[in-house]
């Protein structure tokens, strides 16, 4: 199965190449099935129903979220109307949604798709991840129920992120750092066949501070004192993310790239 997993869409910028791009990679990569995290899609902070929707329209067969999940707050009623928006696992235990859910490509083989929020450095206190990895993993087997699994990992710390994917190594394809909108050299498979990135990086504009317009964040690491609201950039996007083809039966990962399209940032991505 060939997989795209595309990092944290920022602003008007981001969502704007995903409409321009997505369709013609999947074509010209030959996809079987694409994850995009959108939390950041609508004005920088969390994701809407209309840009949720612009978004699978654009050719993503789901979306995951992250610690924004819910700040657009017609996500609340949203999100249990379609189930191809995945909030992260331990956001909450009475929060709407759902945080894993099986999909099927246009060949029938099943992929698990899942969210799980780190706790180190981040702003709210959230439930063990990888406990909650732990759940939803024996629950599906790779290999058996799941020909693919993908895991989303939305956390500030790189070592809980490189963390989890050694504690989900040979039990799931893909284990992929979203969250810091930076990507990571580290694009490899793991030793028991995982493929893995502490970061998949953003969609967004690099001519920014993590996507948003450079002078509020600047003052405000230079003065300490706010002046305004954080804003997207609005330059040429650049797409980056994660390819990663698996056996069909064992669910292992074959083949890993990290991807970058577009904007500011040298292109790369899979072998045609």
């Amino acid at each position: 199965m060939r997989i795209l997993f595309l990092g944290d869409v920022v602003g008007r910028a981001g969502r704007a190449a995903i409409n321009e791009r997505l369709k013609g990679l999947r074509e010209d990569w030959r996809l079987d099935f694409v994850v995009v995290n959108g939390e950041n899609a609508t004005s920088g902070a969390g994701l809407n129903a209309a840009h949720a929707k612009g978004i699978l329209e654009a050719g993503a067969d789901c979306v995951t979220l992250g610690d924004h999940a819910f700040d657009q707050r017609d996500m609340l009623q949203f999100i249990d109307s379609e189930p191809r928006i995945i909030r992260p696992l331990n956001f909450a235990k009475n929060a709407p949604g759902k945080g894993a859910r099986l999909f099927e490509d246009k060949r029938g083989r099943k992929i698990l798709v899942t969210q799980v929020l780190g706790q180190v450095f981040m702003k709210r206190p959230f439930d063990d991840p990888f406990s909650a990895v732990e759940d939803v993993l024996k629950k599906h087997p790779l290999g058996g129920m799941a020909q693919a699994i993908l895991v989303d990992v939305h956390c500030e710390a790189t070592s809980e992120k490189m963390g989890m994917g050694h504690w989900c190594d040979g039990r799931a394809s893909m284990v992929v750092g979203t969250h810091t909108h930076v990507p990571t050299a580290d694009a490899q498979i793991l030793p028991r066949g995982t493929a893995f990135q502490a970061d998949a990086g953003m969609c967004g504009d690099y001519n920014s501070v993590i996507g948003m317009e450079k002078e509020e964040p600047m003052r405000r690491f230079i003065t300490g004192m706010g002046k305004g609201r954080f804003t997207p950039a609005m330059g040429e996007a650049t797409l980056s993310g994660l390819f990663v083809e698996t056996d069909d039966k064992t669910g292992k990962a074959i083949d890993v790239h990290m991807v970058r399209v577009g904007g500011r940032l040298q292109q790369q991505g899979p072998p045609v």
